[in-house]
């Protein structure tokens, strides 16, 4: 016979994982957002990305109260795994949303001062992570281990193009010290977009542990 308790359980879970997509796919759209602004130094898309990361933290809070009421309810250990590990993706994609504000505030920091070269490497940076973000999600509707670990390794592309613009903007700013203060800005905005990275490792770990119950460090730097 089937537990009436348990099923309705499972059902809330399954609308918390639906939840979770939506600020996945709105996170990601920060994500988006924040390099464009940064890119063609467009004030407005930086402002929208500041607005959207007060949705998000709501929209999250929303969610999270969520699983803490659901807690409260007689759940099984698979269900409280699946509980808790959602309540840290929140708590990551909060994370990867405020990253993005960081973004935004350094493209309204350079206004009116043109970079000091095409963004290319950055743009590709956003590109990766955004294709992890929908990556970690659908490891997580799929429940699928090997997905998350597939994701999780793809961390490594973002490291090597941190490091590949880190080198050279650190060129630019010896070569000519009137570029120190835009590649500073610069190599904030890679390093963040690089933070934004681990959360996504995060995220991916998370899946691992809500399927197998257990704590799994997919980050391959160790």
């Amino acid at each position: 016979m089937v537990d009436k308790a348990q099923t309705d359980v499972d059902n809330i879970i399954r609308d918390i994982i639906r939840d979770i997509k939506e600020m996945g796919q709105r996170t990601k759209l920060s994500i988006d957002r924040t390099v464009t602004s940064l890119k063609e130094q467009e004030i407005g898309l930086a402002d929208k990305v500041i607005e959207m990361n007060r949705e998000i933290d709501e929209f999250g809070d929303v969610v999270e109260d969520k699983c803490t009421r659901t807690m409260t309810i007689k759940v099984s250990p698979t269900q409280l795994r699946m509980l808790k590990g959602t309540l840290k993706m929140i708590i990551d994609l909060k994370s990867i949303s405020g990253l993005a504000v960081e973004i935004a505030y350094i493209t309204k920091a350079t206004e009116g001062s043109p970079h000091i070269k095409p963004l290319v490497d950055i743009p590709r940076m956003s590109d990766i992570l955004q294709e992890m973000l929908d990556g970690s999600i659908e490891a997580l509707e799929k429940q699928d281990v090997e997905l998350a670990k597939d994701i999780a390794s793809r961390d490594e592309e973002i490291d090597a193009l941190f490091d590949q613009v880190r080198r050279e903007l650190i060129t630019y700013m010896i070569e000519d010290p009137k570029k120190i203060a835009n590649a500073s800005h610069l190599t904030f905005a890679s390093r963040y977009l690089e933070r934004m990275g681990d959360h996504i490792n995060n995220l991916c770990e998370r899946v691992v542990y809500m399927v197998t119950g257990e704590k799994q460090d997919l980050n391959k730097r160790g």
